[in-house]
C-alpha cells in the first residue's frame, strides 16, 4: 500500500511542475483605475517591458507580456492610481502678449498684474508697444491633459492644449507635457481667405504655482511684431 501510495505521489509531480506558474510566460491583464488617467499611466510604463493599450472614458489599461513583466508593471500601476494624484485640480491661465513696433496693433492693454512682467521683456525685447492679444483658462488635474480654444476680431483663432499634467511631491511645482499654444490669421480676401497657423510649442514646462513664466517667443509679420506666451499655474486642493 505504501508502495503505492508513493507511485501515486512521484506520478503527479510532474503535474505539479507544469501547473506551476512560469515567470517567463506571455500574459495578459486589463487594470481598471481609480484615479489616474489611463494615458499618464500607460506612458511611464514603457520602461517595464510590456505593451499597453488604453481607454481613457473607460478607465482601463491592457497589458501584456512575459508574466514577471506584466506583474511588476500591476505593482506600479497600483503606486500611482491613489487619490491624492487625481483629486488635485489645476488651473492654468495661458496670456497670449504681443510685441510690435507698429503703432496700431490690435489687442487689449496689458493688464496691471503683468505689467511687470512686460518690463522684464521690454529689456530683452525692447518692442515699442505690447498688447494682450487674448487670455485662456484651462483646468486639469495631475496625470490629465486640456485644451481650451478663443475666437478674435478679423477671423483670427487661439488654441491652447496641455497633453499631460503633474505635480512633485509636495504639489508647489507644475509640470506640463506636450504644451501647444496655436494662433490661426486668415490672409487673404474672403472669397479666398487661407490661414497660417503660428504659435509655441515645447516638450515640457516647469512652472513654480503661481509664477509668471514667460514660456517663448514667435514672430509674426516679420521681425518687428512678435508673440509671448506667459503662463499662471494654480493648484487647486
Amino acid at each position: 500500500m505504501r508502495r503505492l501510495l508513493l507511485a501515486l505521489v512521484l506520478a503527479a509531480a510532474p503535474v505539479v511542475a507544469q501547473t506551476a506558474q512560469d515567470p517567463s510566460e506571455t500574459i495578459h491583464k486589463l487594470v481598471t483605475l481609480k484615479y489616474a488617467d489611463p494615458q499618464a499611466i500607460e506612458n511611464l510604463l514603457r520602461n517595464f517591458g510590456v505593451a499597453t493599450q488604453v481607454d481613457r472614458g473607460m478607465k482601463v489599461i491592457a497589458v501584456t507580456g512575459k508574466r514577471s513583466n506584466v506583474t511588476t508593471a500591476e505593482e506600479a500601476i497600483k503606486q500611482l492610481d491613489v487619490p491624492s494624484a487625481g483629486h488635485k485640480d489645476i488651473e492654468l491661465t495661458v496670456y497670449y502678449l504681443v510685441g510690435s513696433d507698429q503703432a496700431d496693433m490690435t489687442g487689449s492693454p496689458i493688464p496691471a498684474d503683468l505689467q511687470s512682467t512686460v518690463a522684464t521683456l521690454k529689456g530683452t525685447f525692447p518692442f515699442k508697444n505690447y498688447v494682450m492679444l487674448d487670455v485662456l483658462s484651462l483646468r486639469t488635474r495631475a496625470g490629465v491633459g486640456a485644451d481650451a480654444s478663443g475666437q478674435l476680431s478679423r477671423g483670427r483663432l487661439t488654441s491652447c492644449r496641455v497633453r499631460s499634467a503633474s505635480l512633485d511631491a509636495d504639489g508647489s511645482m507644475v509640470r506640463l507635457d506636450g504644451l501647444h499654444a496655436g494662433l490661426r490669421i486668415p490672409i487673404g480676401p474672403n472669397d479666398k481667405v487661407q490661414y497660417v497657423d503660428t504659435g509655441i510649442s515645447t516638450e515640457v514646462v516647469d512652472v513654480k504655482e503661481g509664477q509668471k513664466l514667460v514660456v517663448g517667443r514667435s514672430s509674426l509679420n516679420g521681425p518687428d511684431t512678435a508673440l509671448f506666451l506667459v503662463l499662471i499655474a494654480k493648484v487647486v486642493q
